[in-house]
């Protein structure tokens, strides 16, 4: 290692020290911002208000009620008997989602037929909407669960075969373990690709680039030594997004020394995006936005905001193209799965293809740009 290449990573190393308030926005990407987004993007259903229609005035309707208040999914807003006041109540957005038991419905158990029961639903967030129907039928099985005579005359027959679920890897399917490492994967492509993007920029801005390129320095030894600083301070910023990861129970089942190694190939090509964005751009503000511009369909097409199985054919096979799709693969691989290198080597071998890729585009760019 040359001492000219020594001495610009020595100076690298003390910018990025010195830079305290890049300092606080890295530690705070992997831990506040993890913690909060984590609280905030969930996927379950907490207190969701809803309305009851109850035209039956029963037993079973009572205890039917009491089953939806006893969950921590629905929270109870209004009860009556007429219909007209529980659409008022969803159109007006007081309630997301109305029960409305008929009339007869008690009387329908003791008959041994199956009652019916509607459920209205606010469906302009689907979503919602779609998670809110699962755990309404839910309650409406533990509601059957609780009476024998429907639940014999709804059984199954002799010789049916009955499908027991197992989960695996989740089996409380907890949607935090899920985000929590996800908002690790995007702090560390944030930080991957705006640090560098805004150091190189910086420089130019301040007319520092244009002393070091009269130096003996290459771009090539540039491009390091930007490089590696910021791979560091990602790593060693693994450690405490470790303890918020642990503070919401999330297990680790496999190796840290395979996550840190797979880590840091996530990185190589996440700085190299970064590098290349600092190369094709002259401000800080153009930067930016192209880094903006850049990081939305990477982050769109990793699979952290949407599955990839429900995307179009084209957008699937775009991913491909994404390092954080992988990174994210590695992430719930180590960490609920308890997978090594026997399984994730496809993963390593393909970020470490695209970072390959896009460190020789960047160093392509950055030559030119910079020595003409």
């Amino acid at each position: 290692m040359s001492g000219r290449f020594v001495g610009l990573l020595r100076k690298e190393v003390t910018q990025v020290l010195r830079d305290r308030t890049v300092l606080f926005l890295i530690l705070f990407l992997y831990t506040v911002e993890a913690v909060m987004c984590t609280l905030a993007l969930t996927f379950e259903i907490r207190e969701l208000p809803v309305a009851v229609v109850d035209q039956d005035q029963s037993v079973a309707s009572r205890h039917l009620v009491a089953l939806l208040q006893a969950t921590e999914t629905f929270e109870l807003r209004e009860v009556s008997d007429q219909p007209r006041r529980g659409e008022q109540a969803l159109q007006a957005g007081r309630v997301a989602m109305v029960w409305v038991i008929p009339p007869g419905f008690e009387q329908a158990y003791q008959r041994g037929t199956r009652p019916t029961l509607q459920l209205l639903l606010d469906g302009t967030n689907s979503n919602v909407a779609e998670n809110a129907r699962h755990y309404a039928m839910q309650v409406v099985r533990r509601f059957e669960g609780d009476r024998p005579p429907l639940q014999v005359a709804l059984g199954t027959r002799p010789g049916q075969a009955v499908a027991v679920p197992r989960v695996w890897y989740n089996p409380e399917q907890e949607t935090k373990n899920f985000m929590v490492l996800s908002m690790m994967a995007l702090a560390a492509m944030l930080v991957g690709v705006m640090v560098p993007a805004a150091s190189i920029v910086r420089e130019k801005e301040h007319g520092t680039i244009e002393q070091l390129l009269v130096t003996p320095i290459t771009p090539l030894e540039l491009f390091a030594a930007k490089t590696i600083p910021t791979v560091a301070v990602n790593l060693l910023a693994i450690f405490p997004a470790l303890l918020i990861v642990a503070a919401f129970d999330v297990p680790q089942r496999g190796s840290l020394v395979t996550l840190m190694v797979l880590a840091a190939l996530f990185q190589l090509s996440a700085i190299a995006m970064g590098v290349f964005v600092a190369a094709v751009t002259r401000t800080l503000q153009q930067a930016l936005l192209l880094a903006f511009f850049a990081l939305f369909p990477v982050m769109f097409l990793s699979g952290t905001m949407t599955p990839i199985e429900s995307m179009p054919p084209v957008l699937q096979s775009a991913s491909l193209l994404s390092p954080l799709r992988y990174y994210m693969e590695v992430l719930l691989g180590v960490f609920l799965k308890g997978t090594g290198w026997a399984e994730l080597w496809p993963q390593a071998l393909a970020m470490t293809g695209i970072g390959l890729a896009l460190f020789v585009a960047a160093a392509a760019v950055f030559r030119r740009k910079l020595v003409g």
